[in-house]
């Protein structure tokens, strides 16, 4: 068996993407984590597959993370998917249907609305989710949110400081989050500048996360400390945020880095 595929990345967020409109090929647990290894796969963050969606002018996405779990919504994989395809796209995830727009060097998406509500996200138990009364160490009272999969953001003063590698996975996997979550911080430099580190739910610490930076920037909203329009800085470079009748719109690069194929049997 071969299958043609393609990596990209944005902002160093990295993806292998298997067009299943051209390439048939089953996805299990397994597979997925023998492809994104690192150094006996191609290696990747997310492992993406498309397929044909009945909705003119649309395509459908599967994402999944390099453990082989299956998420909702990837923020910087829906930017690649025009870049791709050469065309303004809706793209179709588990949680919903996302309008990408191709822009210099990459394209810009409509997130939709974030939303705060405590059994949405999902958390164990109701909690005010604009500041959660618990704490990792140094990390306290976040806000909890859903935009298209559940993020904590924290508000810190030094987000080199915080030991993320390590306390990362312990928040991730809290009994709190029943769904697991994704942890930012971020580090507020003006109203209209962000710094932000994410741990990402099943892929661990990574160069750049889509929806982490609209986590953080409707979390930095709520709370009243950014303005509608803002430079978010993530270690892979920058995203700019805006927010329109409460819609978040994402724009940033994205980058095909070449094309290759899958040979023989994947699986771990």
């Amino acid at each position: 068996m071969t299958i043609r595929f393609t990596k990209m990345h944005g902002l160093g967020n990295d993806f292998v993407v298997i067009d299943g409109r051209r390439d048939s090929i089953a996805l299990d647990a397994g597979t997925v984590r023998a492809i994104a290894d690192r150094r006996t796969g191609v290696g990747c963050d997310q492992l993406i597959q498309l397929a044909d969606h009945p909705q003119a002018g649309s395509i459908a996405m599967r994402i999944f993370n390099a453990d082989g779990s299956e998420v909702s919504a990837c923020g910087n994989a829906t930017r690649c998917v025009p870049v791709l395809l050469g065309h303004d796209v809706t793209v179709v995830t588990a949680a919903g249907p996302l309008v990408a727009k191709l822009s210099d060097g990459g394209a810009a998406v409509d997130m939709g609305v974030p939303d705060f509500t405590w059994d949405r996200i999902p958390l164990a138990y109701a909690m005010d989710t604009g500041s959660l009364p618990v704490g990792w160490e140094m990390l306290e009272n976040p806000v909890a949110l859903s935009v298209g999969n559940p993020h904590l953001v924290f508000f810190v003063d030094d987000i080199d400081a915080v030991p993320l590698d390590r306390l990362g996975p312990q928040i991730e996997q809290d009994p709190l989050f029943p769904e697991r979550i994704n942890v930012n911080v971020a580090s507020v430099t003006d109203r209209r500048d962000v710094r932000m580190r994410t741990w990402e739910r099943g892929a661990g610490l990574t160069r750049a996360c889509g929806t982490g930076a609209c986590a953080t920037f409707a979390a930095g909203r709520r709370r009243g400390l950014l303005d509608d329009t803002v430079r978010l800085t993530l270690p892979g470079g920058d995203l700019m945020l805006a927010e329109t009748d409460g819609r978040l719109l994402m724009t940033g690069a994205a980058v095909r880095v070449f094309d290759g194929t899958l040979s023989g049997d994947f699986h771990a």
